[in-house]
């Protein structure tokens, strides 16, 4: 075989992966090295199963803070609460005196 130059051709350029290995350049634009099941890897010669399996994301992270934000909302909702009640409670007497104040003054 000739190659460009007049000389004797290369073989065919080794594959670059990516740095965590899931993505192979063609000489043209990246491409997966894991197929969509994850059960074959691209070795840059062919298709061969893979070793282990690439663990799939975990939607885990996503559950926790989910009741994270809930559990912290019913949070401030009973505190709220809490403080509603205390000053309803030691300001109950003050708040009947305004509010017949207020009626008489309208009646």
């Amino acid at each position: 075989m000739v190659g460009p130059q007049g000389g004797p051709s290369q073989g065919p350029q080794p594959s670059r992966f990516s740095a965590d290995g899931f993505w192979w350049w063609d000489g043209a634009e990246w491409k997966p090295a894991l197929s969509h099941d994850r059960l074959w890897r691209w070795n840059g010669q062919g298709w061969v199963p893979a070793a282990h399996p690439a663990p799939r994301p975990s939607t885990g992270g996503a559950v926790g803070l989910t009741i994270g934000v809930v559990a912290g909302f019913v949070g401030i909702l009973v505190l709220v609460s809490v403080i509603v009640l205390v000053i309803l409670l030691t300001l109950g007497n003050q708040l009947a005196n305004v509010f017949s104040n207020v009626t008489a003054a309208l009646g």
